[in-house]
């Protein structure tokens, strides 16, 4: 695979990070993608790169295609042509779901899907077992390393103290940040995160905002998100979706001064 970018800023030296290479400084390469349903183009012919550790925000109104392009990434759906590549060498269309979460790509819906009855430790236990695909090690001893690493992600979500409460008693944005636990304790290198503040509180909204700020540099965080306010608040850089194209791409004020988003998505609100 062989990728020519005029932008010599894009080539920030070699080397791999967890087995994956990201010798130009990008952790996802995206080409010329297409899914159609029923003669219906949820995606056309998609450009997108996402730099290895950076935090990318994913906008667009209802039927732009990003919850297309997520279950693309993750195996979910199968495009009609394009590529997907995870570094410079691991292409993920000839990966299954299951082999694509192996390879360190985790992915958070809107609804949190914890297991209620069990604690929060409980939860990150199983995750950490399951993750690694391994259905005979549920009831297994916890090495003190897992446990190390259960404690770490316990303080990086903010609910150490409630390590021993019944998951099902949290607060919905307990709810999301427990889930996104979940998946951090697989050690995961890029994660896709959907709608993370829908039906927060102002002051969980914040907290969100700062967990997955957080997050970046060590990982890759893409998060898609109707929220312009929380956007405004962690993006650096904003991918604008309409049509299953990429319309637009840069800072929030960028975009919010995009004349052609203003008119196709922003509207009156820009």
């Amino acid at each position: 695979m062989s990728h020519d970018y005029s932008d010599s800023s894009l080539v920030q030296g070699a080397g791999t990070a967890n087995g994956i290479d990201v010798s130009h400084d990008m952790i996802l390469y995206i080409e010329g993608l297409t899914v159609s349903f029923d003669g219906f183009r949820a995606l056309n012919d998609l450009n997108l790169y996402i730099r290895d550790g950076e935090l990318r925000c994913l906008i667009g109104a209802n039927g732009a295609g990003k919850t297309t392009l997520m279950d693309v990434i993750t195996g979910k759906t199968e495009c009609d042509k394009g590529s997907v590549y995870f570094g410079q060498t691991i292409n993920l269309l000839e990966h299954s779901e299951a082999e694509i979460a192996r390879l360190g790509i985790g992915r958070k819906f809107q609804k949190p899907t914890v297991f209620e009855a069990q604690s929060v430790f409980a939860n990150l236990e199983l995750a950490l077992k399951t993750g690694k695909g391994v259905w005979s090690n549920v009831f297994a001893r916890l090495t003190t390393e897992q446990r190390d690493r259960i404690d770490a992600v316990l303080t990086t979500i903010g609910l150490t103290k409630q390590r021993g409460q019944r998951a099902g008693s949290l607060s919905h944005g307990q709810k999301q940040w427990l889930e996104i636990g979940m998946l951090l304790v697989s050690e995961p290198r890029l994660l896709l995160i959907d709608e993370p503040v829908a039906g927060m509180t102002v002051q969980e909204t914040e907290r969100t905002a700062e967990l997955l700020t957080s997050l970046a540099g060590e990982r890759t965080v893409i998060v898609v998100e109707h929220d312009m306010e929380f956007v405004h608040s962690i993006a650096r850089t904003v991918t604008v979706l309409h049509q299953g194209s990429v319309l637009a791409e840069g800072t929030m004020d960028e975009i919010q001064n995009h004349q052609e988003v203003r008119t196709v998505y922003l509207g009156a609100a820009a």
